[in-house]
């Protein structure tokens, strides 16, 4: 199996994108976006961060609901389609292409987010590098939400080795392995569409809730909120996904109270 160190660079083209702008309702954005909305305390004209954005899956809802919305993925083909439907809608939004350790902005941000299951993709100098970058971006009291599917609590009780179907047009097929020195989940993925298939690698690092908190807590990002569901469940052995809401250290702004 064996993913490259950087098999994200590359994995999100052709089929991925293709099968992950599909994969969600629309009714699990639009939870994903209340739950936003909500723990983040947001308002419009807030400046906020998402990244990775993808297909601006989230990033296109905020800021029809009036956000300064700047979103950052690496995926070239992920940022040509939010821009394509931002210019339908004719939404005013930054869309950057870089490594989700690339933020640009210093302290400007009022709020970010990392959602979608998309951390962990690096080494763990480089989970600590993500998560001071955009601790730096934030201004001090604003809020950083965490979506995060890789926890041991979550990933250890219900590990599959392989699972398969057929989702929006859509046949796949992921074999799963642990690799218990490096304590990263291994996947190989197959999409299939139109007679066409691709094979992928990927790799994600395993981490306790814990763990996850000292990391945002070592970036002075203080931890408000610990969710297992974004219905608010709390957080435990077997929940599916880690939601953490957190908090920049500093004088917070008149909107945080």
């Amino acid at each position: 199996m064996n993913a490259p160190p950087d098999w994200w660079k590359h994995f999100f083209s052709g089929l991925a994108v293709s099968f992950w702008r599909a994969a969600l309702p629309p009714e699990v954005t639009q939870a994903d976006v209340e739950f936003l909305w909500k723990h983040l305390g947001l308002s419009p004209g807030d400046r906020v961060l998402d990244v990775p954005c993808g297909a601006g899956r989230l990033t296109l809802p905020l800021a029809e609901r009036g956000c300064a919305m700047t979103g950052i993925d690496i995926s070239r083909e992920f940022l040509d389609a939010a821009r394509e439907v931002a210019a339908e809608k004719r939404l005013n939004l930054e869309l950057v292409q870089a490594d989700m350790c690339a933020i640009p902005s210093r302290g400007g941000f009022d709020a970010a987010f990392c959602f979608g299951n998309s951390f962990g993709y690096l080494d763990d100098s480089g989970n600590v590098e993500f998560i001071e970058a955009v601790a730096a971006a934030l201004k001090p009291g604003g809020r950083f939400a965490l979506d995060f599917g890789q926890t041991a609590e979550s990933v250890y009780p219900r590990l599959e080795l392989r699972q398969e179907g057929e989702m929006a047009g859509f046949r796949f097929v992921e074999e799963t392995r642990l690799d218990p020195a490096t304590s990263r989940i291994e996947n190989v993925f197959e999409f299939s569409r139109d007679g066409k298939t691709e094979r992928k690698l990927a790799s994600q690092r395993v981490y306790l809730a814990g763990d996850v908190i000292r990391m945002l807590a070592a970036a002075g990002l203080e931890t408000r909120e610990m969710f297992g569901s974004i219905e608010g469940e709390s957080f435990g052995l077997s929940s599916q996904r880690l939601l953490v809401v957190a908090e920049k250290s500093g004088v917070s702004g008149a909107k945080r109270g």
